[in-house]
């Protein structure tokens, strides 16, 4: 490939092409590609790399600490676990296409986090932005935006992602002021936007640590009115092996 080739190619972003150079006129000396197919074949090359990259872009912002995975789930060690109505909905992905939110709710190392990180992959790679973010830290971005007035613009930022996990909600007890404020997050991703949610505390035990009967009440309203509840309180520890 000659120099003024490569600057072209650089400046229209073909990356792609320019790395694989060489294999593509092995591959077009090689084969009975017309004109045409070969241009269609140079494409859609170049399509699939973007399109991977942007995937892997994706999942890199998502903030996932371990990208598990649903085909290496140990479902044979959760028998009492509802398989068959997890990997429905996994499968379907009505979850995202219908903004219906997912919440699992059991003991710590049941495997909760596992299977909403799963779920969460599955988003990413249908082409939806997600964000995995755990409820300490939620809690914590509140009250620093509290002191600068920026609450809002969070929200915002928070509620553009298709797809938001909030791992184990319930670890930390929160004030009066961010419980509004994560009201008003859930809120405004009623029914536009998928939510997953995973707590080791079943929905009556929420007031002990958010602190306020009738704020609760609502948000569980909200949270359940669109939404699917995976019960694994009965579900043994998996000890973080999945």
């Amino acid at each position: 490939m000659d120099e003024k080739l490569a600057e072209q190619l650089k400046y229209l972003r073909l990356t792609g092409l320019i790395a694989n150079w060489d294999h593509h006129l092995k591959v077009a000396g090689g084969s009975n590609f017309s004109h045409v197919r070969f241009l269609k074949y140079i494409i859609e090359q170049e399509y699939n790399l973007k399109k991977e990259n942007a995937r892997k872009m994706r999942i890199k912002r998502s903030g996932i600490p371990e990208l598990f995975a649903m085909e290496t789930f140990p479902f044979q060690r959760q028998p009492k676990l509802n398989k068959k109505k997890i990997l429905s909905l996994y499968d379907s992905f009505d979850y995202v296409q219908k903004c219906q939110n997912v919440i699992w709710i059991g003991p710590t190392g049941a495997g909760k986090t596992g299977l909403a990180t799963a779920f969460l992959l599955k988003a990413v790679n249908n082409g939806y932005t997600a964000r995995f973010i755990p409820f300490p830290e939620i809690i914590r971005m509140f009250c620093q935006c509290s002191a600068d007035q920026s609450t809002p613009g969070l929200i915002n930022k928070l509620v553009a992602y298709d797809c938001l996990l909030i791992d184990e909600l319930g670890y930390v007890e929160v004030e009066a002021e961010q419980v509004g404020q994560f009201f008003t997050l859930m809120n405004k991703r009623h029914k536009k936007k998928t939510t997953l949610i995973t707590s080791n505390l079943g929905f009556s035990n929420w007031p002990t640590f958010l602190k306020n009967n009738h704020l609760s009440a609502a948000l569980i309203d909200r949270l359940t009115e669109n939404s699917h509840v995976f019960n694994m309180k009965n579900c043994v520890s998996l000890r973080h092996k999945l």
